[in-house]
């Protein structure tokens, strides 16, 4: 771990986190449409993040709410979410400070169910923060486990840096991982391996932008020597599919 904390000390962003250098990028990568993902560190930030998902939501541009996991108006924030027309939630163990099988976000989960929105959560370790297990392979088994029709997309092909584990909790069930993050360290024969082996309808295309070049992403994947069928399903299929899921 340590030679890999080294490396990835000196991560910076490729681009400057506006709205408008997303567009840019999206038009030179060929992107049609970002899901784009706010993370409220809390409570109070609910109502800001709320209101410019809103603003910004548009043809090109998906925009998800987040909730602090421990605000007790979690569950009615979710309604309000759903009401509003958005897709879901992002929501950040680390960044958030929570373990995602700790029963005080069993509400949380209940309403998003309920109403049938998305939670992207980020799962595996985050290299700015300690090792600690937060959100890995197994608690997110044991959390589907508990709420089998939570509509949950897991970030960083299941668990950054957990892979090992991903292939011997997740992979090969019907539960959703995206990409990003991941072809940069991960094993390219692994990579491979692993998304041939899972549901072929369950994994997404992620860049992990602003942090990461979203061409160079797109290129990435393309050079894993998957059938054109396999990739399509990943760049926009099955994204399109699950998308249409979703309650509004």
């Amino acid at each position: 771990m340590s030679q890999l904390l080294a490396e990835t000390d000196s991560v910076t962003a490729f681009l400057d986190g506006k709205l408008s250098s997303l567009l840019a990028s999206m038009d030179a990568s060929g992107i049609e449409q970002s899901v784009l993902c706010s993370i409220a560190t809390k409570p109070s930030q609910f109502e800001p993040i709320f209101k410019w998902s809103q603003e910004i939501q548009s043809d090109r541009i998906i925009p998800l709410a987040s909730v602090h996991p421990y605000d007790p108006a979690g569950p009615e924030h979710i309604h309000q979410i759903a009401e509003a027309g958005l897709m879901g939630i992002k929501m950040h163990p680390y960044y958030q400070n929570f373990d995602m099988d700790d029963p005080q976000l069993n509400p949380l989960y209940e309403a998003l169910q309920a109403e049938g929105l998305m939670l992207t959560m980020h799962t595996g370790f985050d290299f700015a923060f300690e090792w600690v297990d937060r959100a890995g392979p197994k608690k997110i088994s044991d959390v589907l486990e508990k709420f089998p029709n939570l509509k949950l997309i897991t970030t960083h092909l299941g668990s950054w840096q957990q892979w090992d584990a991903v292939e011997a909790y997740l992979i090969g069930k019907p539960i959703y991982m995206e990409t990003s993050f991941s072809a940069k360290y991960l094993d390219h024969d692994q990579l491979r391996r692993m998304i041939l082996a899972h549901p072929s309808d369950y994994i997404l295309f992620g860049s992990d932008s602003p942090w990461t070049d979203q061409a160079a992403e797109i290129e990435a994947v393309s050079q894993l020597g998957l059938s054109e069928e396999l990739l399509g399903k990943i760049f926009y299929k099955n994204a399109k599919k699950f998308l249409k899921t979703i309650s509004k």
